[in-house]
């Protein structure tokens, strides 16, 4: 009589992608030319690496080509070794790059003065991990958040802003950027003007959020002015920091249709929670490096 052999389960092979491997993330903007995806992918196959996903814009306009690449590799690649030896890719290309550990919290300052709905929402999305960030200090020209600050165990600085104290003001800033190795500062509602040696030493690592209308209000009180006008949309805008007062490169914008029974007191209920969504969504891809400048534009591979 035959008698079957017992069937053994095959072990599963074990696959490179199981294995404990480092992400890290590729930027880059360049003179957009044939072969650059073609040469990336190259590198990138030759060093080891392998790639979870890749965006890229080719921009008519500015003749430029933009890309972000996530992508894995294990030992011994490192994050000193790749960009040592991506060097001779960029300069090939006239790449403007970056390479990045996808997993670092980027370190931030968030900056406020006398509302908080920004600055509450920041803190509680980086609390619950929401973002990928480490608050490193909160700066504010006035006490009004001290409190909340210290709940989150998060150092609060208080300095203080008049005409005359303001070029103090920003130096005590920058020492603590400089101190604490800040790479983003957020301005959570600041209601400050910044000077424009400020801006340009912070450039494209400072971001800002601020109503938008359709059609704009300037000055004191812009939601009543909206609802002197009847408008039906209300938005708020992130922008990266320039010297031109809120004219920096737009990296997330949101809007809420409102209707006409809606109160002067509802429109600046609803702002908040708009200005919250664009600038949480603003500093997420800012750290997770999808956003790239594009001379007054920006390039958000979100």
């Amino acid at each position: 009589m035959h008698m079957s052999q017992p069937q053994s389960t095959p072990l599963p092979e074990r696959s490179e992608q199981s294995e404990d491997r480092e992400q890290y993330v590729l930027t880059l903007s360049c003179p957009d030319k044939q072969g650059i995806v073609h040469a990336v992918s190259s590198y990138l196959f030759m060093t080891g690496c392998n790639i979870e996903d890749s965006r890229q814009f080719g921009d008519r306009d500015t003749g430029l080509f933009f890309m972000r690449v996530h992508f894995s590799a294990g030992a011994p690649v490192t994050l000193e070794k790749l960009r040592a030896s991506f060097a001779a890719v960029g300069d090939s290309f006239r790449m403007d790059w970056q390479i990045h550990r996808a997993g670092d919290r980027m370190r931030v300052v968030l900056m406020v003065s006398k509302f908080g709905h920004c600055l509450n929402d920041l803190l509680f999305r980086t609390r619950i991990g929401a973002l990928p960030v480490e608050i490193v200090a909160v700066v504010s020209n006035h006490t009004d958040f001290e409190e909340l600050v210290s709940s989150y165990n998060i150092p609060f600085h208080h300095i203080p802003v008049t005409k005359d104290t303001k070029p103090e003001a920003e130096a005590r800033l920058l020492d603590l950027v400089r101190e604490e190795k800040v790479e983003l500062v957020v301005l959570a509602r600041y209601m400050q003007v910044l000077s424009d040696d400020l801006c340009k030493e912070l450039s494209g690592r400072i971001i800002n959020i601020h109503h938008s209308f359709l059609p704009s209000f300037k000055g004191a009180r812009p939601y009543h002015q909206a609802h002197a006008r009847g408008v039906k949309l209300i938005g708020a805008t992130a922008h990266y920091v320039t010297a031109e007062l809120d004219e920096g490169p737009i990296i997330e914008q949101e809007v809420e249709r409102v209707g006409h029974e809606v109160t002067p007191e509802q429109l600046v209920a609803i702002g908040r929670d708009v200005e919250c969504q664009a600038l949480a969504r603003a500093v997420k891809w800012h750290c997770e490096h999808r956003v790239l400048l594009n001379g007054r534009r920006t390039v958000v591979f979100a």
